[in-house]
Order: C-alpha cells, then sequence, then structure tokens
C-alpha cells in the first residue's frame, strides 16, 4: 500500500484528500477543506495537510507521495506539482467513472474539459479572466444581493421571468445587475439570468471541445450550485447537444485534489520503478 495526500490550493479555498494506493485501487481516507478568505494561504496549506494525517491517524512519514494542484507551487514541504487541468480530469473519472466531460468552475474561471475512460485529457477551453463565468463573480453579487452563497441555487430555480447578464467582462456584468436591482427585478430573477448566461458561456466551451454526447460532471467550487446545473442542462440543449447530461457529485469540489493524490501514487510507483531498474542494471 502506498499513502499519498493530494492538496488542491485555489483562489477561494484549499482541499486536501488522503489516499491508500495500491496499483489501480485507491481508497479514499480523509479529506479536508478550507475557505481560505484573509488567512496565510500557505500555512493553510499546512493545516490542511496536518488533519488529514490526524483524520487518517499517520504520520508524516507514512506518506510516499505529497502532490499539490492549483496555486500549490510554493508549497515547501510537497513531493511534487501537478496541473490542474490533469488533476481534475482524474479526480472526476474517480467519482464519476462514465463521465465524458468535465466542466470545472473555480474562483477565477471556468474550463470544459473532454476526457477519456483514462482522465487522459483530450481536449479543452477556458473562459478569461475577465470572463463573467467564475465562482469570485457569483460571490460578490450574491453579497450586493445579500443572499448566502448556500441559497443562491434554491432562489435561482424559482425564478420565473429571469433577466439575463449580457456581459462577459465581470465589472461591466456586476453594474449590470446594480441596474436591475434598481429596476426592481427580483432577486430570483437576477440569479436565474446570471446562472443562464454562465451557463451559455460554459456550453458553448464544451461543444467546442468535440464532445456531444455522454455525461459532463461538474467540479470546482461551484460543482454543488443546484441552479447553475439546472441552467446548464437547459443551455446544452439550447446548444443541440440533447445527448449531454450534466450532474454533479457530492465530493465535485474535492476533484483536483483527488486527481492529485491518485497522479501522484502514479508517479511514485513509475519513480521507484526506475529506480528498481537501476539497481539491477
Amino acid at each position: 500500500m502506498t499513502y499519498t495526500i493530494g492538496l488542491d490550493v485555489g483562489s477561494g479555498a484549499i482541499k486536501s484528500v488522503l489516499f491508500d494506493n495500491d496499483g489501480t485501487r485507491h481508497e479514499w481516507l480523509a479529506k479536508r477543506c478550507e475557505r481560505i478568505r484573509r488567512r496565510d494561504t500557505l500555512e493553510l496549506a499546512r493545516e490542511c495537510y496536518e488533519g488529514v494525517l490526524q483524520d487518517a491517524g499517520l504520520a508524516p512519514e507514512d506518506i510516499a507521495y505529497v502532490a499539490t494542484t492549483g496555486e500549490g507551487e510554493n508549497v515547501s514541504f510537497a513531493t511534487g506539482h501537478f496541473y490542474s487541468m490533469t488533476t481534475h480530469a482524474r479526480g472526476a473519472i474517480f467519482l464519476e467513472p462514465t463521465a465524458n466531460a468535465v466542466i470545472d468552475i473555480g474562483a477565477l474561471n471556468g474550463r470544459a474539459i473532454y476526457v477519456d475512460e483514462r482522465g487522459k485529457v483530450l481536449g479543452y477551453k477556458m473562459t478569461s479572466q475577465c470572463a463573467s463565468g467564475s465562482g469570485q463573480f457569483l460571490e460578490n453579487i450574491a453579497r450586493y444581493l445579500g443572499v448566502a452563497i448556500e441559497e443562491i441555487g434554491r432562489l435561482s430555480k424559482q425564478s420565473e421571468n429571469p433577466e439575463k447578464v449580457s456581459s462577459i467582462c465581470a465589472v461591466l456584468a456586476e453594474t449590470d445587475v446594480i441596474n436591475m436591482v434598481s429596476r426592481g427585478i427580483a432577486t430570483t430573477d437576477i440569479l436565474k439570468g446570471i446562472h443562464m448566461s454562465m451557463a451559455s458561456r460554459l456550453a458553448k466551451l464544451l461543444k467546442t471541445t468535440g464532445i456531444l454526447k455522454g455525461k459532463v460532471l461538474l467540479t470546482g467550487g461551484l460543482a454543488l450550485d443546484t441552479g447553475l446545473l439546472a441552467a446548464l442542462q437547459e443551455e446544452m440543449q439550447a446548444e443541440k447537444m440533447e445527448e449531454l447530461i450534466a450532474s454533479s457529485h457530492a465530493d465535485s469540489i474535492y476533484a483536483g485534489a483527488i486527481g492529485a493524490a491518485i497522479w501522484g501514487a502514479f508517479r511514485h510507483d513509475k519513480l521507484a520503478a526506475m529506480g528498481s531498474e537501476l539497481i539491477a542494471a
């Protein structure tokens, strides 16, 4: 058995997982998720690392590989770092083995990833840094409207006359929302309109990757937003992608950390095999 830890350092939160690996078998032992807010990122990463060790009853010397992803390149105690697109792809396949694509919606951007059954990336498209299709944008709007993040999805699904946001620039889109409030547009209709706008861009990104049928798994900070999930399904139908089904998983936010832990186990085994070959030679 090989114990590995995956640390996904995002812009809004840090996720950590601990796995017991044996070849193609990967058993999930512990997980932690902490919002960064104004805390020191590197110190919080260490807390998450120590937290999963404590939860699993293990010591640092028991861990064969500590893999980071996202913005975790500077984590001093990490063994190695993996690009977040590959970790989200692999983590998504762990959570939903039948997935054909992944939509990762983080704090700063969104991306559509076409994957095979092993989690290999076959194609992808990303939103720009300025796009109003990110978790931070939605969080800012919710704060302005006085709505808790956990309530956004439920309220959005109650909308009867959504007011769609047209701008792709987050700053201009926030101005649009302020104007909607001044015109008396209902909060539910504003939220559904924002979801529709975000979903429209994500659906178009997904379409350009070449995937037209199968299952799409949402990952990242907005993966559990039921309003966004519903809007995405509507927009995929509008884009003539009726054979695609969008879904989420209770642990979707951990996809990047999961992928990092699994890729860490793979790299550890490869390095161990190379060492054995060198010794034999």
